[in-house]
């Protein structure tokens, strides 16, 4: 094994695990912070939990008509270091300090009685950390098909760095009760000190990863990448993405499918501290996914090479619509963790015949377009995340306001609204799955073997201009 990519697999793998610690922070943690602790005693804590909620909602969706534009800017960074190093450190850096004031309540402005001064701040602030992370989601994600051209160690590097998110992603789901705890007062859950320290740690995490990440790979010039143009305008960038149908057509697949999942995983720890009435059981998620991770990440090469992604994806679609119904019939602990393991596991295999898909679309475009556009066709998969995202998080605050969720703890005897939460958090996340297949097997035909097909036709033409 050569060791230079070796070093370079588990650079991008360490990278991936920080970025997703992070992503679990900010998109899942930090909600559960904003509506149990952030305004805990105010008055007035309903309606602030729903304006924050509700500004985290547009804030995202606002800022990802931009992520094609980042997506342009840092395919047009000419640096000696490549252009997306420099990204990677920067809003690595950038959104690290963020997320830390995000979880520190504002240093004690968001418990005050000046709620407009603490809006306009969040809203800035908001949009800093956004902003920043979007840029080091697009560098990070975009470096793929800088880092190889081939579609077996893509895959490699592609299952290097599932392997890493999975276990930041599930690791910070385990870890985050117990380090909220730990790091409150008299143990409860429901301490702001708690969550300021697992912020700090998250922050920390992904900060020093981006390092690795930024130090430990490099860019592989190739004929394809030096044929193509590399400057594109921002009307170029949205014509580009217009006219790559299959990745328009996979990324309205993935999008009914992302916000399907994240609608349902966002609120699993509702599910635990207001259904099962035991918060601490949260952390059997991250178990779950955890191992799920370990056993299925490392299998998807090989599985994608015996059956095509196209089955991978389907079958583990399958699999996630029976976890749903388990999770529908059922609320007990047995069941809930069979749901879990039907849900939860498969999902590693999705994400990673979307992301190789999408990565092959980079070529696809170059062959049908004429320019290649690597960040910005990355970008559509974070960007779609992000949307999902910001749907999740105002699901999750709709949900638990409307159902009475609200707070960390359960109140014996309080009527709780379970036929709601099992409509928005599980019946209709699987008809939008559903659909999701549906496009995906009528519509996206990008098969390995046909961007076999374009690399080929692209080398020869690259080769015939020289």
């Amino acid at each position: 094994m050569n060791k230079g990519k070796m070093k370079q697999r588990l650079s991008y793998a360490l990278g991936a695990f920080g970025h997703d610690t992070y992503y679990f922070a900010i998109s899942t943690f930090f909600i559960a912070f904003v509506t149990g602790q952030m305004f805990a005693g105010d008055p007035h804590e309903d309606a602030m939990i729903a304006l924050v909620t509700s500004l985290v909602v547009i804030i995202r969706l606002v800022e990802i008509i931009f992520d094609p534009i980042i997506g342009s800017i840092i395919d047009n960074t000419k640096t000696k270091w490549g252009k997306f190093k420099p990204w990677l450190i920067i809003a690595g850096t950038m959104s690290s300090i963020m997320l830390v004031l995000m979880f520190s309540r504002f240093f004690g402005l968001a418990s005050s009685t000046h709620k407009t001064a603490f809006t306009i701040v969040f809203i800035i602030a908001f949009i800093i950390l956004d902003g920043f992370y979007s840029f080091k989601d697009i560098s990070f994600w975009g470096m793929i098909p800088a880092l190889s051209a081939t579609n077996s160690e893509r895959e490699t590097l592609g299952t290097f760095a599932r392997f890493g998110s999975a276990i930041g992603a599930q690791g910070a789901t385990i870890l985050a009760i117990p380090i909220t705890i730990f790091f409150t007062k008299g143990g409860n859950a429901s301490g702001a000190a708690g969550f300021f320290a697992f912020g700090v740690i998250a922050a920390l995490i992904q900060g020093v990863t981006s390092y690795i990440t930024a130090f430990g790979t490099k860019e592989q010039e190739s004929s394809i990448r030096q044929s193509a143009p590399q400057k594109t305008t921002t009307l170029d960038v949205f014509k580009a993405l217009v006219k790559n149908d299959q990745l328009m057509w996979l990324s309205a697949s993935y999008i009914l499918f992302a916000v399907a999942y994240v609608a349902t995983t966002a609120t699993l720890i509702l599910n635990f501290t207001f259904i099962a009435g035991n918060a601490a059981l949260y952390s059997i998620t991250g178990i779950v996914g955890f191992i799920g991770s370990i056993v299925l990440v490392p299998l998807f090469p090989l599985l994608a090479k015996k059956f095509g992604r196209r089955k991978v994806l389907t079958g583990a679609i399958i699999s996630m619509l029976v976890g749903y119904a388990l999770f529908f019939l059922g609320a007990s602990v047995p069941m809930t963790l069979a749901g879990l393991i039907f849900l939860t596991t498969p999902y590693q295999l999705v994400f990673l015949s979307v992301l190789m898909t999408i990565t092959d679309a980079v070529e696809y475009g170059q062959w049908k377009n004429g320019v290649r556009n690597e960040a910005v066709t990355l970008a559509m998969r974070p960007l779609l995340d992000k949307i999902a995202g910001a749907f999740s998080n105002g699901i999750y605050g709709f949900i638990a306001v409307a159902a009475g969720m609200t707070g960390t703890k359960y109140v014996a005897g309080h009527t709780y609204g379970v036929g709601m939460f099992k409509l928005y958090a599980y019946l209709l996340p699987a008809l939008l799955m559903i659909v999701s297949l549906i496009v995906y097997l009528t519509k996206v035909k990008l098969t390995e073997k046909r961007h076999a097909e374009i690399v080929a036709e692209l080398e020869a033409k690259a080769t015939n201009e020289n």
